[in-house]
């Protein structure tokens, strides 16, 4: 595979999540080493973090790369135009490859061999982890613990809530937002009303230094997970990670160099 033209990113979702911010980090470890990416997406709020443009911005030039996610380009278009493109999937059960035409695409990237191992597509692949934000040891002894992530039943919250509440957590912080209204009316309201004076919701926190410093623990129980990088950012904080096996991903962490060795092999720029 090779590419001599400019890299850019396509994504279906461009709001606060992992996925965005993966690319958002690769989208600026790219330009900081002298290779021209933009990331396009159609929510905002990436549109400040990186060199981006919004989904309506996309334009395939002769020659691009194109890292493509959660969504469908046209892939006739770009091989008229002799790009290269990868699939960037940073999903399971939500982006099933098993029930999609792979034909349009160079080959699948995935971020952890749990990811690919439960996709088992046979197709051209590579694995390389997400970027891991730089982030410090934080201050402990807040007597507060965390619960980050969409709020929503894949993410499992409400188990969360009931083992901080279990292990007799008196402060709870709820970090994220609400992408299953009806999941959380049913089994977040509840708790909620049960325990105002313990579960505080602080949506979505930009700045994850700023987050990190306000617990001493965090809850994950994910039902499954691609790459966990709550587990990461604990380690680099010394927050005290309490996840269930099903959101271990046994993902290998590697520094920005290293991942920008790999994805220079597979793109060859």
């Amino acid at each position: 595979m090779s590419s001599t033209g400019k890299i850019k990113i396509v994504t279906g979702w461009s709001n606060p999540g992992g996925s965005t911010i993966a690319h958002i980090n690769l989208c600026n470890l790219f330009n900081e080493n002298g290779m021209d990416c933009t990331m396009y997406g159609p929510h905002p709020w990436h549109l400040d973090k990186c060199k981006s443009g919004t989904a309506q911005d996309v334009e395939v030039e002769q020659g691009d790369t194109i890292i493509s996610h959660f969504v469908t380009v046209n892939a006739e278009q770009l091989r008229d135009n002799d790009c290269l493109h990868i699939l960037s999937c940073h999903e399971t059960n939500m982006f099933p490859l098993s029930e999609m035409n792979l034909s349009g695409y160079d080959a699948i990237h995935f971020v952890s061999n749990t990811q690919k191992k439960w996709h088992s597509v046979n197709h051209p692949n590579f694995v390389i982890p997400n970027i891991i934000e730089d982030l410090n040891p934080s201050p402990l002894k807040t007597g507060a613990c965390g619960i980050i992530g969409s709020l929503d039943e894949h993410k499992q919250t409400h188990v969360s809530i009931e083992r901080a509440l279990w292990d007799g957590w008196e402060k709870i912080y709820l970090f994220g937002l609400v992408n299953d209204v009806p999941y959380a009316r049913e089994y977040l309201e509840p708790l909620l009303e049960k325990h105002r004076d313990k579960i505080h919701y602080q949506g979505h926190v930009d700045d994850k230094q700023q987050m990190y410093d306000s617990i001493d623990a965090v809850y994950h129980s994910s039902k499954r997970e691609t790459f966990n990088y709550l587990k990461a950012e604990c380690e680099k904080t010394g927050v005290s990670y309490r996840g269930l096996d099903t959101a271990d991903t046994d993902a290998t962490y590697m520094d920005n160099a290293e991942i920008l060795e790999l994805w220079k092999k597979n793109i060859i720029l």
